[in-house]
């Protein structure tokens, strides 16, 4: 899927004339920088892995003309968040895009604390350091735009993924108080709350999906709803599966995602 070219004006004329998008290695984030590339801003990609990071640069700059500056980084840890901040210091960043995050699952008591610190970090810590950052910026130019990864298991605890969960309701909860917060200072915040999407989480978290969204399925989505909505479900396996459980009571949502879960996870009670 391609923005039309309104929509890359709108993004352009809005929040250009930089972004800076984490986890940019792959899956939505690396759909969104290429997406949001092509609406002609230049893109500060972030991410661990350096050699998919130059690879899609070398594609950007080519196929887009735009300037491209990858950023090696691991934002489990606090000097990887510095890095990015000063590699950014003197870019005109006006949109910040937060994907990275990875995600565990299977029992809470037989995972590993330490992997769980450090979901907690990129998914949480990091996320909040760069929001924090670029907030009081936007805040003070009067415009500029915030993407924060949500996702669908943020709306209810979601057994044998218990704490991914939590952390992506805490990233959901942020997103629409700062939405309202930051409006009338001119600064556009969206939480993007997918389903489940082909972005390699499912290996890292060890589930099986017999379902899933591509990252082309959800990065115009994402975009188009940027300082339209508070939060988006993009693509339509997300939005068939959040709307059919919009009426439910909370405490059968939670044993609805126990069943959906547990058919994904099944295979690591069996070993």
């Amino acid at each position: 899927m391609h923005l039309s070219t309104a929509e890359q004006q709108r993004l352009k004329s809005r929040y250009g004339s930089w972004a800076l998008i984490t986890g940019a290695s792959s899956g939505i984030g690396k759909e969104l920088a290429e997406r949001i590339a092509e609406a002609g801003l230049n893109v500060l990609i972030v991410a661990r892995r350096k050699a998919l990071l130059e690879e899609l640069a070398a594609k950007l700059r080519t196929q887009y003309r735009v300037e491209v500056l990858v950023v090696e980084a691991d934002l489990g840890m606090p000097e990887g968040i510095q890095h990015v901040l000063q590699s950014a210091q003197a870019l005109d960043v006006g949109l910040l895009v937060s994907s990275a995050g990875f995600g565990t699952s299977g029992l809470f008591t037989e995972s590993s604390l330490e992997e769980e610190h450090a979901m907690l970090r990129v998914n949480c810590a990091s996320l909040l350091h760069f929001t924090y950052h670029y907030s009081k910026i936007f805040q003070a130019r009067k415009r500029g735009g915030i993407i924060l990864l949500s996702s669908m298991v943020a709306f209810q605890g979601v057994p044998y993924s218990a704490h991914y969960a939590a952390t992506k309701a805490y990233v959901q909860s942020l997103a629409e108080a700062l939405n309202l917060e930051l409006k009338p200072f001119g600064v556009d915040v969206l939480a993007a709350a997918p389903g489940p999407v082909e972005t390699g989480f499912s290996e890292v978290a060890n589930m099986k999906m017999s379902m899933a969204l591509t990252p082309k399925d959800v990065g115009v989505p994402i975009l188009q709803a940027l300082g339209r909505k508070t939060t988006v479900f993009p693509g339509f396996l997300t939005k068939l599966l959040v709307y059919s459980l919009r009426t439910a009571p909370r405490t059968l949502k939670v044993r609805i995602m126990q069943m959906v879960m547990g058919g994904m996870t099944e295979h690591q009670r069996k070993g």
